[in-house]
């Protein structure tokens, strides 16, 4: 492999290296958010939730596919403005799952978070939007993310269903 070969295939991989190291440092710190303390297994769930062990390896799956769309989407344009676009698209959409998380989990509060969570499922439906222009595959690789999310709203729902009303006692 000739010297101009070798940088070329580098550059190929630096967004997805960077898409990774983006995913993993949210992905970090949504999971320090996440405290399953007294307070979380008191809570009324649906029979139909998932085992909690299963949220993990659903989230890695997830974030793996935001890294390898963020990849896409930033080799299938070579303009700056466009690149800057997806990278701030992309982390408004961190920033929100982030803060489900802290709502959530550290302010134990459930129904702020359901509120929230409509504006995470709508970010991720603009980044899809935004992406399929330039990469289907880019788009595409965020539906399994958009489908989880949704999933997460109905329970969500059903968590303030069954314990409301939050806040101070």
């Amino acid at each position: 492999m000739t010297a101009n070969a070798t940088g070329r295939a580098r550059r190929r991989w630096k967004p997805f290296a960077a898409g990774g190291a983006c995913a993993l440092a949210i992905a970090s710190l949504g999971g320090a958010l996440t405290d399953l303390s007294d307070w979380y297994f008191e809570l009324q769930k649906p029979a139909w939730q998932p085992p909690d062990w299963l949220f993990g390896p659903a989230w890695t799956i997830i974030f793996a596919l935001c890294a390898y769309s963020f990849g896409l989407a930033w080799q299938a344009t070579t303009q700056t403005r466009v690149r800057i676009a997806i990278v701030w698209f992309f982390l408004f959409n961190m920033a929100l799952n982030v803060a489900w998380s802290w709502l959530f989990f550290t302010l134990q509060r459930p129904d702020y978070a359901l509120f929230e969570v409509a504006w995470l499922w709508i970010s991720i439906l603009a980044l899809i939007h935004v992406l399929r222009p330039l990469s289907k595959r880019a788009a595409m690789a965020l539906w399994p993310y958009l489908a989880w999310v949704t999933f997460a709203s109905i329970l969500n729902i059903e968590i303030v269903r069954l314990n409301a009303p939050f806040g101070p006692a």
